[in-house]
């Protein structure tokens, strides 16, 4: 069996030139490749700038203090769902590989790896010198553990551990000598590096729902429920070390409460301004401005009345202003998205799917008159209160819906509540939320699926079900840019949702500050932030 061999293997070497990467030893054998793997648009980069201070006038030492919106789901990273808990967590673990701000997955705990052609085999060779923040070595028994947990494939399951349906395909791990690992899939898949940025953690270490314990820069010091999460920086790292002695992860009830301390100064970088809220801050701080990489969207509950009617679902899309919608919580900022996938995937997100709904109130008129709701109807749309943003885009959009007859009423609840009632449980008629994804573009759609435990909208749709199973199958790059493009198509074409945006993400950072760095995925990774020095 050939394999091609990579030291510093770009996620696009998968997705983008499989034919190269992984179909064989065919093409240029270099170590290097230039591909990207899904990226934003050049926004977040060139705004940035302006708050970026020469690298040489950095300051080591010092700490911060950063705003979040929402409390943890899980301190243990498998069982975690949220992804602002992940961007949290970001700080303190690591995968085999993870991504960098160019949307590569580069090498962590892993040093390098091989490929086979099939895509069934993938060989790891463990990085020299990666302890666990106790200051124990990672060994290749840690690494397999990890890989079986949130692969379910451990004699003893954790039913509260997120297996991930893509390492479902992982049939063996298996362990070749103490620095060298292999999995050994059931059936060829061209997207699996994207999935193991899973967090490698201790094999015999029962604390992980209290104690975090990972190999990234920052180690875990407290955790208080509803009030903060606290990190210091990690000086045996193996990578570049922190700038920062001690980041303070505060966690505020809402955006408006976070805000309110901004204000007053206690708060150093807070991700998630409005842009109202933008306009507002006093000159201590500087506004960086990227992508946040979510699909933003009005889901429907295909299951529940009146969105089990199509017809009901397309007049809701035909309903929406975007560009108003946009305007008026985002400054005119933010991407319109007519499908689940942000456009930040490049070649697989499916341009054609553009004004499939344009604002038409005549047409969404004409859809619910045939659906039998010509005199109109009443729902409720369920919105965490923790995030401002979403909370915005409901009131607009409850405005919006009045043109056509439609009466939508919010209801406000916890995100814990959302999480159990809404994505658990299913218990809802329509949700805002933003959905975010990892670096594979089988991760925006595979919720969708009718057997998937994550389908929170109930979708389901045989065709698509079909498709999906030839997108994950297939190893030809061609043929699964088609595929998940069609995938899209589905998803557009029967409503699932409305989908809206891919919202700005607007940051307050202090002016003593600089390096905070966006990414194409959802993390807020403060190992690159520094104090400048005045």
């Amino acid at each position: 069996m050939k394999v091609k061999h990579f030291s510093k293997y770009l996620f696009m070497v998968a997705i983008l030139v499989s034919a190269i990467a992984l179909s064989g030893c065919k093409g240029d054998k270099s170590d290097k490749n230039t591909n990207k793997a899904p990226a934003t648009d050049d926004t977040s980069s060139k705004e940035q700038d302006h708050n970026q201070a020469s690298e040489k006038d950095a300051i080591y030492g010092g700490s911060i203090v950063v705003g979040i919106t929402q409390d943890l789901d899980s301190l243990d990273p498998h069982k975690a769902v949220a992804a602002g808990t992940n961007e949290v967590l970001f700080n303190v673990y690591e995968g085999l590989v993870k991504p960098n701000e160019n949307g590569d997955l580069v090498p962590a705990v892993a040093s390098e790896y091989q490929i086979s052609e099939d895509g069934k085999m993938y060989t790891f060779t463990l990085r020299d010198g990666v302890k666990f923040h106790n200051g124990d070595a990672v060994t290749a028994e840690d690494v397999k553990y990890s890989i079986e947990r949130c692969a379910g494939l451990l004699e003893e399951t954790d039913p509260s551990v997120k297996v991930e349906s893509a390492l479902s395909n992982v049939k063996e791990v298996n362990i070749l000598d103490d620095k060298t690992i292999q999995l050994v899939l059931d059936k060829g898949d061209t997207e699996l590096l994207a999935y193991l940025t899973s967090a490698i953690v201790p094999a015999n270490y029962d604390k992980l729902d209290t104690e975090p314990m990972g190999t990234g820069p920052f180690k875990f010091v407290s955790y208080a429920p509803l009030e903060s999460f606290v990190v210091v920086k990690n000086e045996d790292y193996w990578g570049d070390k922190a700038y920062l002695d001690q980041v303070t992860f505060k966690i505020s009830a809402n955006t408006d409460s976070a805000f309110m301390e901004l204000m007053a100064g206690s708060i150093d970088i807070f991700p998630y301004l409005t842009d109202d809220q933008a306009t507002q801050l006093p000159d201590t701080y500087n506004v960086e401005v990227g992508n946040m990489n979510l699909v933003q969207a009005l889901f429907l509950n295909n299951g529940a009345e009146p969105f089990n009617d199509m017809k009901v679902r397309q007049a809701i899309s035909y309903a929406l202003d975007r560009q108003g919608i946009l305007d008026m919580v985002a400054g005119g900022r933010g991407t319109i998205i007519d499908t689940n996938m942000f456009s930040a995937f490049k070649k697989y997100y499916n341009t054609d799917l553009a004004g499939t709904y344009n604002y038409n109130v005549e047409k969404a008129k004409e859809l619910l008159a045939e659906a039998g709701y010509g005199g109109g109807l009443t729902f409720t749309i369920t919105v965490p209160s923790n995030y401002q943003f979403h909370v915005d885009t409901a009131q607009i959009i409850v405005e919006q819906l009045k043109a056509v007859g439609i009466t939508a009423k919010i209801q406000l609840v916890e995100w814990n509540s959302w999480l159990e009632d809404v994505y658990k449980n299913r218990n809802y008629q329509a949700t805002i939320v933003g959905l975010d994804s990892n670096l594979a573009p089988r991760d925006s759609v595979e919720r969708f699926a009718s057997t998937a435990s994550n389908n929170f909208i109930n979708y389901n749709n045989p065709d698509f079900d079909a498709t999906f199973e030839k997108a994950i199958a297939s190893t030809v790059d061609e043929e699964k840019v088609e595929y998940y493009k069609q995938l899209q198509a589905y998803l557009t074409n029967d409503a699932a949702s409305a989908y809206i945006q891919d919202p700005p993400l607007l940051v307050a950072v202090n002016k003593k500050l600089a390096g905070y760095t966006f990414y194409p995925v959802y993390v807020q990774d403060m190992a690159k932030v520094y104090y400048i020095s005045e």
